[in-house]
């Protein structure tokens, strides 16, 4: 999966070399599981929620870390008392959305569509699932389970609220955008 990872060369940045093996593995294994090959990767949406949209799931995936990664560093220039951990920031960031990789799927005409799968478990579920089941720490699986919606009525860590906001800025940017 080298075309990946030369797209979200952000992994190097996590310093815990056993913490930056899972997210590759989990993002890789979500990609097999989901039925998509390397080259289909780039090709995928990052929403099915804006009609033909322009950025793809890798392409938003850089983006959302890369918000996340200066958005805490500015806090932290703020209120130097602000903690947080950056490993896990980087590899909630990079899987926050992992389990679209089976929420969707490729139809019968080639089109990019939500699939059965994904009808009946949205993304943060699934890949909240698939992380834990990798092994991948709580906190991360915590952040890919409450990065959306869904997780709004509960609690956030200061990583997550981070990454939930990194996201919904790219999501809600280019959805005005695009009107």
């Amino acid at each position: 999966m080298e075309k990946v990872w030369e797209k979200i060369r952000l992994t190097e940045e996590i310093s815990d070399l056993q913490l930056r093996e899972k997210v590759k593995r989990c993002f890789e294994e979500a990609i097999l599981r989901g039925g998509w090959s390397e080259d289909e990767v780039d090709e995928i949406p990052f929403t099915l929620l804006i009609p033909d949209c322009p950025v793809s799931l890798l392409e938003h995936t850089v983006a959302v870390t890369e918000i996340a990664i200066k958005s805490a560093e500015t806090v932290k220039s703020m209120y130097p008392e602000f903690e947080y951990n950056r490993d896990i920031l980087i590899a909630g960031a990079i899987l926050h959305d992992v389990g679209k990789f089976l929420e969707y799927a490729r139809s019968d005409d080639g089109k990019i569509v939500k699939s059965f799968f994904g009808k009946i478990l949205r993304h943060p579920f699934s890949g909240a699932a698939l992380a834990y089941e990798m092994r991948l720490p709580d906190e991360v699986v915590h952040i890919i389970a409450v990065h959306a919606h869904e997780g709004d009525n509960g609690y956030r860590t200061p990583e997550a609220i981070i990454i939930n906001k990194a996201d919904f800025i790219t999501f809600e940017t280019l959805r005005e955008f695009l009107k």
